[in-house]
């Protein structure tokens, strides 16, 4: 159960990096709203997705990393927009921990959990225990994500911002991807 939940923290655990990258200030809020909702994310998706049961299964399956690659992407997307902003603070509207995003984000990270739910069902599993873990490890590895983007961000500068865009993309393409030759 902990590989499969660090495995699912992966993705969480990327876009926490970029968070921590382009956030100025990173706070204790800051770093405490993404990494709960992460961890609340993750925790209720494979519930979900466990009660979901074999039902939809072909019907999710058939889109759910279209869905996680366009979030991303409108993510990604933005930040990389906003970066080229000349006004210090319209650069900075773009809060990943705040809004619109944050759910976004949440959402895009977790979708895999729900596939998680959805197969822990069909082995006719319990799905309590899993759902802890999953959400514990998640917020886990955002705090750490956070800390380590804050570290790498005081290295690199204000342009890290298109660099984080870029990777939220790519996070995108990659599950896309893994989904079609997989």
């Amino acid at each position: 159960m902990i590989a499969i939940a660090v495995a699912l923290a992966m993705d969480a655990f990327a876009v926490a990096i970029v968070s921590g990258l382009t956030l100025n200030p990173l706070t204790a809020r800051r770093i405490f709203r993404l990494s709960f909702h992460f961890g609340l994310f993750q925790f209720l998706m494979p519930i979900i997705g466990w009660l979901a049961g074999i039902a939809i299964q072909k019907y999710i399956a058939a889109y759910d990393h279209w869905v996680a690659f366009a979030l991303l992407f409108f993510v990604g997307g933005k930040m990389i927009y906003e970066s080229f902003q000349a006004d210090e603070t319209k650069r900075t509207e773009c809060d990943p921990t705040t809004g619109l995003s944050l759910v976004l984000l949440s959402v895009a990270t977790s979708i895999d959990a729900l596939a998680v739910g959805l197969s822990l069902a069909m082995l006719g599993s319990s799905i309590i225990f899993p759902a802890v873990v999953i959400g514990i490890v998640a917020a886990l590895f955002t705090i750490g994500g956070m800390l380590l983007g804050r570290r790498i961000g005081a290295l690199w500068g204000k342009r890290v911002e298109v660099f984080g865009g870029i990777i939220l993309c790519a996070i995108g393409v990659k599950i896309v991807i893994e989904h079609t030759c997989g």
